[in-house]
């Protein structure tokens, strides 16, 4: 699971205390070996730049989800709930 988040991004933050943060995402991502990586756009470092613009989004937030033997990720909306994530995820 890929976070690409920023530190000006208000839409980052209140995903991530709302849904990210939330605990039944938390145990779904352990329970499910999830590998969260974030890439901090905050100081608009290049790599993380092309991987947003890869795929089609100019900006932040954006959250990819990897499966297992999946060729592209799954893009999750810019807005987030609890319900999203672990839909996902495949299910709570």
């Amino acid at each position: 699971f890929i976070n690409a988040t920023a530190a000006w991004c208000i839409t980052c933050q209140v995903n991530e205390r709302v849904a990210l943060r939330a605990a039944a995402v938390q145990d779904a991502f352990a329970a499910r070996r999830v590998a969260y990586l974030m890439a901090d756009w905050t100081r608009g470092d290049p790599a993380i730049g092309a991987l947003i613009r890869a795929q089609g989004r100019e900006g932040v937030p954006l959250y990819l989800l990897y499966a297992p033997g999946a060729a592209e990720p799954v893009v999750l909306p810019q807005l987030l709930t609890e319900g999203i994530v672990l839909e996902a995820l495949g299910g709570s």
